[in-house]
């Protein structure tokens, strides 16, 4: 219930620069009070730790917060984003529009 965006949410993949890294977006339809539910997702399928880069432009200006813990990664900007995953790792972002 905490994250609508896996149930009933869209899925699209998003490019990353390492093969052995799959990044994709989950996002929950609209509620109607102007939230949005918008959740990436990248996966390790190495038992090595991995470098990955995403392009995630189009959500310029806003925060990564991991999902189980509720840290904020950097803001996202221009560039592709580096994130370094452990062997077998995830991460799950909820993308804020505004700092946390």
């Amino acid at each position: 219930k905490q994250n609508p965006a896996f149930g009933l949410g869209t899925y699209t993949e998003l490019t990353s620069s390492n093969p052995a890294v799959l990044a994709f977006l989950r996002e929950a339809p609209p509620n109607g009070e102007g939230d949005d539910d918008l959740v990436l997702c990248v996966h390790n399928f190495s038992r090595f730790a991995q470098p990955t880069e995403v392009d995630l432009s189009a959500f310029l200006g806003r925060h990564p917060v991991e999902l189980f813990g509720g840290v904020r990664f950097p803001a996202i900007g221009e560039l592709p984003y580096l994130l370094t995953l452990a062997g077998h790792g995830f991460y799950w972002f909820r993308l804020r529009k505004e700092a946390v």
